[in-house]
């Protein structure tokens, strides 16, 4: 889905300088916390194929790149998504990704 221009830098915010690194290096990530607690990930992902669990519900901007996600529940319904485009995640979910090229993203959780 593409929606209006999102902010390209944050406020107020806090990060924490320890890297959040999965799948053997191949995504990584620094946490940011807003000045009003919302909690996001700003991370790169490499080209690979990613399973990732929710606890909290995902919007997943692409900044740059391009992915193709399912998700658990969803099967069958891939959504093509590249820089500039999002997708979200239920609560307590899954979703698979491809990710076809280098990928610049930040996911903000919802509560």
């Amino acid at each position: 889905m593409e929606k209006e221009q999102p902010s390209k830098e944050f406020g107020n915010a806090s990060i924490i300088k320890k890297a959040n690194i999965y799948f053997e290096g191949n995504v990584t990530s620094r946490t940011v916390y807003e000045s009003n607690g919302e909690r996001k990930t700003l991370g790169i992902m490499m080209p690979g194929s990613y399973t990732f669990s929710t606890d909290d519900a995902e919007h997943m901007e692409i900044i740059a790149g391009d992915v193709e996600v399912e998700i658990k529940g969803e099967e069958g319904n891939v959504e093509y998504i590249k820089g500039g485009e999002y997708f979200e995640v239920p609560a307590n979910s899954s979703f698979d990704i491809k990710v076809n090229e280098p990928t610049d993203y930040c996911c903000t959780y919802i509560k």
